[in-house]
């Protein structure tokens, strides 16, 4: 308990999933929390939740593909809390219907996904290093997916998006490194979301889960600890860097669990 004692953090798309997870954490580890999200009811419902569990959070109306709703979101922020310490830029959107492969996508999709999962990034940090700096520091962390490391049939727009949020995080860090802020990344796996659960079968989940090292899926909790840890004093000697939390489904050989099989049965 109180790892993020003194902090401020303002943390984008908090109002489910893995952004409330990390809110939620962050509280219980001593952090002053805005949550922004477009779901403002969702958001101040989230706020309410850690104020009745003991914690200071706040919910406030955030739209991450404009400039001035995430500068309002900054400067509220500060004005309610007198600083900004950490800045947990966690809104991504997808489309599988829309984000296709290069021929076939819909190009007002690259538009709208580039400006929301990369751009909002962009702004975020823009508003929020001068405030960094007056309080002495702070560290940003940037959610971007494993979908930066591995390639798809569709979802072109998310990857290269994601992709360039990686990367951004590593000049982030080199450019405001010696004001002491750090820039961090966290590249999700398949995490069991409300959304995931309800958006993917059964059949699919286990799917997934084959091809993992580990025996299960990861739940949002296991995001915000990472995220919590990069937001902490200690990873303070830790920047420009992505941890890719993704249960080991990236390890392997493709083929790994064919021939597991194939073992079994020759047994």
């Amino acid at each position: 308990m109180g790892r993020l004692e003194g902090k401020v953090a303002l943390i984008t798309g908090g109002a489910s999933g893995i952004g409330l997870s990390t809110a939620k954490l962050m509280a219980k580890e001593g952090a002053k929390v805005v949550i922004g999200d477009f779901n403002e009811e969702g958001a101040k419902q989230a706020a309410n939740e850690i104020i009745a569990d003991g914690g200071e959070a706040s919910g406030i109306f955030l739209d991450a593909s404009v400039q001035e709703s995430i500068k309002d979101a900054i400067d509220y922020t500060v004005n309610k809390y007198n600083s900004l310490t950490i800045l947990y830029n966690n809104v991504g959107l997808t489309n599988l219907q829309k984000d296709l492969d290069v021929v076939n996508i819909d190009l007002d999709e690259w538009d709208r996904l580039m400006n929301v999962n990369l751009k909002s990034v962009v702004v975020g940090s823009r508003y929020a290093i001068p405030h960094m700096k007056d309080a002495g520091g702070g560290s940003i962390i940037n959610t971007a997916s494993m979908a930066a490391f591995a390639s798809d049939s569709i979802r072109s727009a998310y990857g290269a998006s994601k992709a360039a949020v990686v990367h951004l995080t590593k000049y982030i860090a080199t450019q405001y490194g010696k004001d002491n802020i750090r820039c961090n990344g966290v590249a999700p796996g398949l995490i069991l979301t409300p959304a995931a659960k309800n958006n993917l079968s059964e059949d699919l989940q286990a799917e997934f889960e084959k091809h993992n090292a580990l025996p299960y899926h990861g739940e949002p909790d296991d995001i915000g600890h990472a995220v919590v840890f990069l937001a902490s004093d200690e990873s303070k000697f830790m920047t420009g860097q992505t941890l890719q939390i993704e249960g080991g489904h990236y390890l392997a050989n493709p083929t790994t669990p064919f021939f597991n099989e194939l073992a079994k049965k020759n047994k």
